[in-house]
């Protein structure tokens, strides 16, 4: 199922001996557009330090009562390396989280966490054996040595200027995230006065460009098919049927399709 960015902001994270905090932000990476890190604000237990929780101790979610179990103590929190989450997150910061609890690196392997698909499973049969020590430069990244450049903030980008291959078509107002493999699916683009306000979804694989800088994104898509496009209301969930519709609009395979099956799907028959 997928979840809005913005409704998970100040969900509980409760640990094993008791609660951590709330979330107030999160690093997602921009290559693999999983989110890789909630950002928590501990509140006055911490002296309100904002600490890094990775989904790879998330367990079974509260929805109704919006909170996210995980699978460490308060003291592990307490004994956390330090961040300062206004600025970029370093690689050897995200080693130092690694180690302290003693995760996998999720860049060590061919699926989006290490070699799995699911957070979650990175630790799978790991209970009570010792992980191999982390390489102090990861294979293909120490070129990333100082700040990761791929980690970005959701608020930050939130509010940049999405433009389509003919012209702007609002802004970033969010993201919805599958809750079990913590990718975002899609970005939320308010149109503003041009479409009367309506909100529609555009994958990130439909994204030619982020410019950082100028802080806008480019799309390869027209306005007119942005338009004409179903829209997005946030009071309903996007279930399958409705990504199909989307994708099926833009004409572009689903992301949860085998190759073989992709033809069939969007065949207007």
């Amino acid at each position: 199922m997928l979840r809005s960015m913005n409704d998970l902001q100040d969900y509980t994270m409760h640990a094993t001996d008791g609660n951590i905090g709330h979330v107030k932000d999160c690093y997602f990476d921009d290559k693999s557009w999983a989110i890789r890190y909630l950002i928590v604000d501990t509140g006055s237990w911490l002296s309100n330090r904002k600490v890094l929780i990775s989904p790879i101790a998330i367990r079974i979610p509260n929805w109704r009562e919006r909170v996210l179990p995980v699978s460490i103590t308060k003291e592990q929190v307490r004994n956390s390396p330090d961040i300062d989450t206004a600025k970029p997150v370093s690689r050897q910061h995200e080693i130092e989280f690694q180690k302290h609890y003693n995760y996998p690196p999720y860049w060590g392997g061919a699926g989006l966490w290490g070699d799995e698909a699911y957070p979650g499973l990175m630790l799978a049969g790991s209970e009570g054996m010792v992980l191999p020590p982390i390489s102090e430069e990861p294979a293909g990244q120490a070129e990333q040595a100082d700040d990761n450049p791929h980690l970005q903030s959701c608020l930050a980008v939130t509010g940049y200027a999405v433009e389509a291959s003919d012209g702007e078509i609002g802004q970033v107002a969010g993201f919805l995230v599958d809750e079990e493999s913590w990718v975002i699916r899609y970005m939320i683009v308010e149109t503003g006065n041009w479409w009367q306000g309506h909100q529609v979804l555009v994958a990130p694989e439909w994204i030619t460009l982020v410019n950082w800088l100028d802080a806008n994104v480019l799309v390869g898509l027209t306005r007119q098919a942005v338009r004409d496009a179903p829209t997005y209301d946030r009071a309903e969930i996007v279930g399958r049927e409705q990504e199909e519709d989307i994708y099926r609009h833009y004409g572009r395979p689903g992301y949860w399709l085998r190759s073989g099956e992709r033809d069939q799907v969007l065949s207007p028959d």
